[in-house]
């Protein structure tokens, strides 16, 4: 077991502090002051950060930890704390961990017996979230799906029944394939996409998953809040095979009927194959 009692033991101690995720204003006292006092601050780009340091006059040494150096990086974070300093350790936006390095760090840390204390701020999961109009809680944070897309429709699938509202990053090259996954495994479902959040073309997009088909020319970070699974309470008046068959009658070739059928029952098209496939 292990308990820390963050302010009551004088410890030399890890902080996690959280940074603006755009507007360079969203920092909180709190975060400049520890910036301020502590004795190194380690960050994933020195270049972005630097930026935020210089805005507000804080003069500490600054290096790198990322994905890419994380044992390296880790080693020295531990050596300055053995060496009785204070460290921070920053993102370039938002907050330390949260689909960003530093959970190899902080296992580190915890284990060799020193402090780690988080700083709070500004998220973007949580200013989408705000915004969106959709279910507030509870609510899961998924983070990246994969980027191909048989791979994305997989995790998707597993997904499809959460009833929890779901919170995704997304990349604007593939925002386009991303939404027309979630259409094609999760049928309509209401969709807010929050892009450049606090930024000065902050824009947030709200719709369904089928009319915001289409997009594909938006740039920036963005969010999608999704909603979670609702069941139907409404029983239909006819059978899977029936609505096959009548699509069929209107001109769809059966592959086409089948994919529409599980669309608007949103069930799994395999399940509409084999209801077909066994009843006709």
């Amino acid at each position: 077991m292990n308990r820390q009692k963050s302010f009551v033991d004088s410890k030399p101690t890890l902080f996690l502090v959280a940074t603006p995720i755009g507007n360079m204003e969203d920092i909180t006292f709190r975060a400049v002051k520890t910036l301020q006092e502590v004795d190194v601050i380690f960050c994933e780009d020195t270049r972005v950060s630097g930026k935020l340091l210089h805005r507000y006059e804080i003069k500490k040494p600054l290096k790198s930890y990322h994905d890419f150096n994380k044992e390296v990086g880790s080693k020295e974070i531990l050596n300055h704390l053995q060496g009785g300093d204070n460290v921070a350790l920053i993102s370039d936006a938002g907050m330390p961990l949260i689909s960003d390095p530093g959970y190899y760090v902080i296992q580190d840390v915890i284990h060799e017996g020193y402090h780690v204390v988080s700083i709070p701020g500004v998220s973007a999961v949580l200013t989408a979230i705000s915004v969106s109009g959709l279910v507030p809680h509870p609510f899961l944070f998924y983070g990246f799906l994969d980027s191909k897309s048989t791979k994305r429709k997989q995790e998707l699938q597993q997904l499809k029944h959460y009833p929890e509202t779901l919170v995704f990053y997304e990349s604007p090259h593939r925002i386009h394939k991303t939404i027309k996954d979630l259409y094609e495994v999760f049928g309509e479902r209401k969709l807010t996409l929050a892009r450049e959040l606090t930024k000065k073309f902050e824009e947030v997009i709200r719709g369904t998953t089928k009319d915001m088909q289409e997009i594909d020319d938006i740039k920036g970070e963005m969010v999608l809040v999704v909603e979670g699974y609702q069941p139907s309470t409404e029983q239909p008046t006819t059978t899977i095979l029936e609505d096959v068959q009548t699509y069929i009658k209107n001109g769809l070739s059966s592959k086409d009927a089948i994919k529409k059928v599980a669309k608007e029952r949103n069930v799994p098209k395999n399940d509409v194959y084999m209801a077909y496939h066994q009843e006709s």
